[in-house]
Parts: structure tokens; C-alpha cells; sequence
């Protein structure tokens, strides 16, 4: 594990930008930059330009270290280059912003209340591409839809499988059991992640901290005991379908913990916008991003 990169996520101040939109999530990460379906035939164009759209970002003048801690990657963005080089060794060696990588697979059908994650084939390897890429760390995303004990404990067992599986690789594996936001006891689902986490922490013993990456809570600084605790190297949010006004006005609430946007940090960015325009309107989203990631 890179002690400088390390240390960047430990004590740098900044968000982490969520590139990672995955061939489910392309199509309408696409429309809303305003490519429609009818402007792709293939795939392999649908990937093509959403590496371009990924590339416009990583390339525009903000998107530095200085506001931007590190990206979360989709596997075939970490296969492509940026600027001439492995798009996760660009990131860190032209940007200052350190490289993780989306290693789940999708989610399974809803038990339970929750969403587990599909199986993970071919992990090992996927991990060892990873590290000989110059990736930091990973994220695997599973869904809780209501406060269901039994699933809330499913997810985080396995979440904690996998995340050691990916710990042993050297890297720092983001957990990241999403609670929806239209879960209608969310605050009660809350409550019972925090405790079945503890309870899984206090039994880890992988050679590096878990990253944790949740949904904005209904009740400020209701994570705040994981975040104290040394075997948590951070603790991220995810935005998780609020806009951008509403889910920096809830992270700011939240000391100590900072941002993971994807669709807050890409909601008003346009594939007809000028070079200008474009860089302006990013600047601003990061800017508004990372002062509410610094607010507390």
C-alpha cells in the first residue's frame, strides 16, 4: 500500500469523486450529459463515451488533489489510459488524486429487505490487476431497502467476507452497504447498520483499515462512533439520489465525514457545453462538494 496515498485519504481534506457507472448505469449516467440511446449502436460506443465524459472531468482544471482526494473507477476505465498513461497511475502521478476501483458484480434480487451482492468471479485476479495498476483501494455496493435485522446482517457479513478477501491484496476495500433513501424507516435501518458494523469490526484483523461508505443519515453524526474507531481508515457518503443542494446540506451536518458523489457531483455537466462552460459548472460542483466535506 502507497504510504503517500495512504496518508492523503487519512488526513487529506477533500471528497472522493465516484466515476464508476457500470454497464447498468451508463445509459442514464449518458442521458444525463445528454447523450441519448439513439447516439450509440454498441456497447462498446455506449463505453467509449463514457470513458470521453470520464476523461473531460479527470482533464478539467479542478479536478486536482487539492479538492479531490481520490476517484472510484469502473473496471474498464482502470483497463483504458488517460492522457497516455493507465488511468489509475494518471489520476495519482498527473492529478494528485488517489485511485480505487468498483469490484462487485450487481446486486441480486431483494430478500429480506436488502439486496446482497451477486458472486464476485474471478476476484482474486481482478484485485492482483488491481494493485499492479497502481490502485489504492476498492468498492462493492449492496443495497438495504428496509429495517429488516436479518438482512442488515446478511449484507454486512458479507460485505466483511469480501472485504477482507480484498484487504489481503493490500488494499483498503470501501464497504459500502447503501441504505436507500426511500426506505421508509431509514433512521431505523441506520441504527441497526452502525451496531451489526461494530459488531464486525470489532472482530477484524486484516492487515489494513476498512473504508466505509454510507447513505447521508436522517440523524447527523449518527456514524460517528465508527468513525472513531482506529480500525476505520474513513467514512464516506454517497449521495444517493439527493441533488446536489440536499446532499451537501446533509454532509455538512455530519463532522468528520465527507463526500462520495457521483450523480450530485455530475448532475449539471453536458456533453454540448463549451470547454468553458463545462470546467466552470464542474468547478463549482466540486467547490460546493468539498466544502461541505470540510464543514465539520
Amino acid at each position: 500500500m502507497d504510504q503517500a496515498q495512504f496518508d492523503k485519504v487519512k488526513r487529506g481534506k477533500g471528497f472522493i469523486a465516484a466515476l464508476d457507472q457500470s454497464g447498468g448505469s451508463t445509459p442514464t449516467a449518458l442521458q444525463g450529459y445528454g447523450i441519448d440511446k439513439d447516439q450509440y449502436d454498441s456497447d462498446d460506443e455506449m463505453f467509449a463515451l463514457m470513458h470521453q465524459m470520464r476523461c473531460r472531468i479527470v482533464n478539467s482544471p479542478a479536478f486536482t488533489g487539492d479538492k479531490v482526494l481520490g476517484a472510484i473507477l469502473f473496471e474498464m476505465t482502470m483497463d483504458r489510459d488517460i492522457n497516455g498513461k493507465p488511468a489509475a497511475r494518471s489520476l495519482w502521478e498527473d492529478n494528485g488524486v488517489v485511485p480505487f476501483l468498483k469490484v462487485d458484480k450487481g446486486l441480486r434480487d431483494e430478500a429480506n429487505g436488502v439486496q446482497l451482492m451477486k458472486p464476485i468471479d474471478g476476484l482474486e485476479t481482478l484485485l492482483d490487476r488491481a494493485v499492479s495498476s497502481g490502485v489504492f483501494g476498492t468498492k462493492m455496493r449492496s443495497v438495504i431497502h428496509s429495517a429488516n435485522l436479518t438482512g442488515i446482517e446478511e449484507i454486512v457479513a458479507q460485505q466483511f467476507e469480501f472485504g477482507r478477501r480484498i484487504a489481503d491484496k493490500g488494499l483498503a476495500p470501501i464497504l459500502e452497504p447503501e441504505i436507500s433513501i426511500k426506505a421508509p424507516d431509514k433512521a431505523e435501518a441506520e441504527a441497526m447498520l452502525v451496531a451489526a458494523i461494530g459488531v464486525h469490526l470489532d472482530a477484524w484483523e486484516g492487515p489494513v483499515p476498512v473504508m466505509l461508505k454510507v447513505t447521508l443519515p436522517e440523524e447527523p453524526n449518527t456514524y460517528a462512533p465508527l468513525m472513531r474507531d482506529a480500525r476505520v481508515l474513513s467514512v464516506v457518503a454517497l449521495s444517493g439520489g439527493y441533488d446536489i443542494q440536499e446532499a451537501t446540506r446533509r454532509l455538512a451536518r455530519n463532522t468528520g465525514m465527507i463526500a462520495s458523489f457521483s450523480r450530485a457531483l455530475t448532475e449539471s455537466l453536458s456533453a454540448q457545453q463549451s470547454d468553458a462552460a463545462f470546467d466552470d459548472t464542474l468547478a463549482r460542483s466540486i467547490d460546493l462538494i468539498y466544502q461541505a466535506s470540510i464543514a465539520g
